[in-house]
């Protein structure tokens, strides 16, 4: 099913429509959620809420990808430069990531989606899986191990870039300058030591976060390679409690964006809401919260 056999162009204008007010103050939102954990941390400073900060962290870094990836997409903001300049120095950044590689990377998930030549299937085509397959990729991912894979695959990708053209929008260069920054921040207030709660997070709590995302939105659906997205992708009703750590920004509602990948994070809920009221959804389940969704992904 296409969205062109569901809704009229004018129907559609209503959630495609970009705000860049809601926008902004989404980045502005989930910034300032970042600098309470870390002055929750400075306040009582003690290996429990170093923990907590920590696991914290890593779902404010999955909002950074969130936002990141609406910026990719041209969504976030009404124009193209500010998704360009906020996605990549606010948001892409921040998660050692890098906006242009990521958006034609995610493109090509969009335009294979359902069939074989999804690049994103090794993350989700196992499942479902067991319970002692899961609880080894859990410890991986909470020890560093996926962690340190991933930061050694930015490093060299950095490297390559460095040598091609030194100094010209490499993303190493800015991560470093955005890391910097946020280490001078830390350092004024005299807490510098607690950046480290930050390359912990993106080495440990986000790679899980980040994992349990991935499972959500395409593991174990009806049909991985069945090209309509009511069977291969999934929308999750999350919990109040469970959005701040694995949906921020309305990220859950993946299926709506499958069906419409020009409706902005900030539309999706309402979008949701429209699809149902059409019908779209008469035959199709929605896990309510994680631990359903978790029962059919990896079962006992």
């Amino acid at each position: 099913m296409k969205i062109t056999d569901i809704a009229t162009r004018e129907e559609l204008a209503r959630f495609t429509e970009r705000d860049d007010g809601k926008a902004m103050a989404y980045v502005v939102f989930n910034w300032a959620m970042v600098a309470a954990i870390f002055t929750g941390v400075a306040l009582i400073t003690n290996p429990l809420t170093i923990l907590i900060g920590i696991a914290l962290l890593g779902g404010r870094q999955l909002g950074f990808a969130a936002l990141m990836h609406d910026c990719g997409h041209h969504l976030l903001f009404s124009k193209r430069q500010t998704n360009a300049v906020v996605g990549q120095w606010l948001c892409a950044y921040p998660i050692l990531s890098d906006l242009p590689r990521y958006a034609a990377g995610h493109q090509k998930h969009h335009a294979f989606a359902g069939t074989r030549d999804d690049p994103d299937l090794p993350n989700y085509q196992a499942y479902p899986i067991t319970r002692q397959s899961f609880r080894r990729k859990v410890v991986r991912d909470l020890t560093g191990q996926t962690g340190w894979k991933a930061l050694r695959a930015t490093w060299r990708r950095g490297q390559s870039e460095l040598g091609k053209a030194p100094w010209k929008g490499n993303a190493l260069l800015g991560h470093a300058i955005v890391h910097g920054a946020g280490f001078a921040a830390l350092a004024a207030f005299g807490e510098a030591p607690l950046f480290l709660m930050w390359p912990a997070a993106y080495l440990t709590s986000y790679m899980l976060i980040a994992r349990l995302r991935q499972v959500a939105e395409h593991g174990a659906v009806p049909d991985l390679f069945d090209l309509d997205p009511r069977k291969n992708t999934r929308t999750t009703h999350v919990r109040w409690w469970e959005r701040p750590f694995v949906a921020p920004f309305h990220l859950n509602y993946h299926l709506e964006h499958h069906f419409h990948a020009n409706v902005p994070c900030y539309q999706l809920p309402a979008f949701h809401r429209f699809l149902v009221a059409k019908g779209v959804y008469d035959e199709t389940e929605f896990p309510r919260g994680y631990r359903e969704l978790f029962a059919r992904t990896v079962p006992a």
